[in-house]
């Protein structure tokens, strides 16, 4: 069995407040994009995992992918498979490849074995995986709330525009990320602004992480202007990550970022 997992993007991201348990409230949009990672899951008389593409730091044992796997055996009798990743999203991108490969895991072990669940039921296995983990069982936008998996769908679509990611080819932990950004109420209702026409989110759609991130990686703030330079309809930076987005009507010119890591796909 050979899975695609995809990347994501975030539409606005708003740190209000920080929780007792040391994580933080978070309001955001999430859309689907089409870069992937790869996964095949085949038969083993052992578990293995092993992986190809970009090096994965860190034991197997910490790995979303092998975590999921024994999430699932907690429950079930499911026999030992070999999980191959093959990593192309860029981690610390902001991008939640990783999450978005324990969820298609747990997906992809569900249909292996013919296991009578929903991906609705796989949530709960998910949400132990990573925040943003749910989301990947869902095939449309959603707006997350909580500390991103309290989901709910939203009407809003991108399908048809041209994403293009830029990755300037250093990622930036979560904890730096969160040790940098101060909560705050958002100045706009983003489940309002995100209803508004793609050309309209410029001027009331923001990611938080911009405000702490940008001025220690000013190459970060240079990017998202050239990506308005070269006619983005919409740039942000991704979730708490390095990537910057922009969306476009039209396939772009991406040679000026040839240094770095980009991606350009149309969003179906």
């Amino acid at each position: 069995m050979v899975l695609f997992p995809n990347a994501k993007i975030n539409i606005g991201l708003y740190i209000t407040s920080k929780r007792p348990d040391g994580f933080h409230e978070l309001e955001t949009c999430f859309f689907h994009v089409p870069w992937t990672d790869i996964i095949e899951i085949s038969p083993s008389d052992t578990f293995e995992f092993s992986s190809s593409g970009l090096p994965i730091s860190g034991e197997i044992k910490n790995n979303l992918c092998y975590k999921a796997y024994q999430a699932l055996a907690k429950d079930f009798q499911i026999p030992p498979v070999h999980i191959h990743l093959h990593k192309i999203i860029p981690m610390g991108a902001g991008l939640g490849g990783g999450s978005s490969d324990a969820a298609f895991t747990l997906m992809g072990l569900r249909d292996f074995f013919n296991l009578a669940l929903t991906n609705e039921q796989l949530v709960p296995y998910a949400q132990q995986l990573g925040s943003d983990c749910a989301f990947f069982l869902s095939q449309h936008a959603q707006l997350g709330k909580g500390k991103g998996d309290e989901l709910s769908p939203i009407s809003s679509s991108l399908v048809g525009y041209h994403v293009l990611l830029t990755y300037p080819n250093f990622g930036i932990s979560t904890q730096e990320a969160y040790a940098q950004v101060k909560p705050q109420a958002p100045t706009y209702d983003l489940t309002t602004s995100i209803s508004l026409p793609i050309e309209q989110w410029k001027d009331c759609i923001s990611n938080d992480f911009e405000l702490s991130l940008f001025p220690k990686y000013p190459i970060l703030a240079q990017i998202k202007q050239e990506l308005y330079d070269q006619g983005a309809i919409y740039a942000a930076m991704s979730g708490s990550g390095s990537t910057l987005f922009g969306l476009f009507k039209k396939e772009v010119d991406t040679n000026q970022w040839a240094d770095f890591t980009c991606f350009q796909g149309l969003i179906s």
